[in-house]
């Protein structure tokens, strides 16, 4: 029996040279090719525009790092309990990606694409826009849920990375659908909610990262991506200036011992 073959376009090697993506690694793209320039070409198989390039790229500084969230705290505290595996303390950061950290990016992206695809033809004008938003805000609270990327524990007057992004995206023509839907949601909330709440950066990048035209299954990939680096960066600090021992301590030496409350 012949031996069975398995195809990619991604990296293939042979005895003296690496192709990836159809072009030689080491000639073609180490040090000609910036790092999330490789990444959105690898998922999409895609060379970017250099206006996607540079909105793509944003993203991932956008969702790098963002202090001492969940993330970055479980990865100082695991490199504190096992220093010789920072494989398991980046997997600990990573793992905690969820709906209230980072995984906002995926549920805003598909939320918003889900809306989107209801309505059918988008709407031409910032009124039809608001229309959409209204129509979409009052049905999710009909429901007792949530719009994904709505509202900010810290940024409750803005999260400036949510302007800024907005403006790169429209610098570079690549405001598309999903960025208007989510514009809009934030024009018209206060009608439905009684209260004003902030675009989250989480949020915008999931209508930014939807309107690249990326996967809607690997937002959250994309989000893990940006903040591997935020979480090395955090392994590097502590290495510099360790507070893990600090954290673990004050619990350690401040819990209360309690009679069980068993569940009735």
């Amino acid at each position: 029996m012949a031996d069975p073959v398995y195809e990619t376009a991604l990296g293939s090697s042979t005895k003296d040279k690496i192709t990836l993506l159809g072009h030689d690694l080491a000639e073609d793209v180490m040090g000609t090719v910036g790092f999330g320039e490789l990444a959105f070409w690898l998922a999409t198989q895609r060379r970017p525009s250099k206006g996607e390039a540079r909105v793509f790229e944003a993203v991932l500084a956008a969702l790098a790092d963002h202090g001492f969230t969940p993330t970055a705290i479980v990865t100082r505290l695991t490199y504190l309990s096992a220093p010789d595996s920072v494989q398991g303390a980046l997997a600990a950061g990573l793992l905690g990606g969820g709906s209230r950290f980072l995984g906002v990016t995926e549920d805003c992206g598909r939320f918003l694409h889900d809306v989107l695809t209801e309505a059918g033809a988008a709407p031409t004008d910032e009124a039809g826009w608001d229309a959409l938003a209204l129509k979409t805000v009052e049905a999710v609270r009909a429901q007792g849920k949530y719009v994904p990327g709505l509202g900010h524990h810290v940024h409750k007057d803005g999260d400036p990375r949510t302007r800024r992004l907005f403006q790169i995206a429209g610098e570079e023509d690549l405001r598309g659908p999903h960025l208007e839907l989510f514009a809009a949601i934030g024009r018209v909330h206060p009608q439905v909610l009684g209260k004003t709440l902030p675009l989250n950066g989480a949020g915008v990048c999931g209508a930014a990262l939807a309107d690249l035209g990326l996967p809607l299954e690997l937002l959250r990939g994309f989000a893990l991506l940006a903040r591997t680096a935020g979480l090395i960066g955090q392994l590097a600090e502590e290495l510099r200036h360790p507070v893990a021992n600090d954290i673990f301590l004050s619990v350690d030496l401040n819990n209360r011992s309690v009679a069980p409350d068993p569940e009735s």
